[in-house]
């Protein structure tokens, strides 16, 4: 059952919501219509299909880096492969603004691994910066 942002559990470890998925398919069939929204308000991007949020991301900014902390979906849309639609939108975007992510997130942290056409966006070269996450 799809709900509001704020009754979202987000999972940390391992057992985040996704951490098995296949990371090779970012465009998965049932996420085909899947808008990605953020709402500053409260630090998430949502994922949101057929009007319901489904999923989100809750990141931290500050200045020009942001730093995603962890990824969540509904119960009644996972397996669906939409964390993977989801980070790699929110990693799209924060390229095309020049933003420099930071990932805490262990799911974000094997997207990134599996997908290595998102380093870029990492800014390795800030200090601080030089994995993407636990195991990396």
């Amino acid at each position: 059952m799809a709900g509001t942002a704020e009754s979202m559990v987000f999972p940390a470890g391992r057992e985040q919501d996704g951490a098995d998925a296949d990371l090779s398919a970012t465009t998965p069939p049932d996420a085909e219509e899947l808008v990605i929204t953020e709402n500053s308000a409260i630090g998430i991007y949502e994922a949101v299909l057929g009007g319901e949020i489904v999923a989100g991301v809750i990141y931290s900014k500050a200045l020009n880096r942001v730093a995603l902390l962890a990824t969540s979906v509904f119960p009644a849309f996972r397996g669906k492969g939409i964390p993977a639609k989801l980070l790699s939108g929110v990693l799209d975007r924060l390229r095309a603004e020049g933003a420099t992510v930071t990932i805490s997130c262990p799911f974000a942290a094997e997207i990134v691994g599996a997908h290595p056409e998102y380093a870029d966006v990492l800014g390795l070269a800030v200090p601080g910066n030089n994995s993407i996450g636990p195991g990396h």
